[in-house]
């Protein structure tokens, strides 16, 4: 699968109750990478204070 960077699923995301769009895991993984920025629902395991 291919990531696509412009559709966003349902899956993908949710708003947070401040408002501000959080990413799930389902999101993480189809990306394909982590990005190293502590994101809430990261599966990949990455913990700040090991980098």
């Amino acid at each position: 699968m291919q990531f696509n960077n412009n559709k966003l699923e349902p899956e993908d995301f949710y708003y947070s109750k401040e408002g501000y769009k959080v990413f799930t895991a389902a999101y993480h993984l189809k990306r394909g990478y982590c990005c190293k920025n502590n994101c809430r629902h990261c599966p990949y395991g990455f913990d700040p204070k090991k980098a």
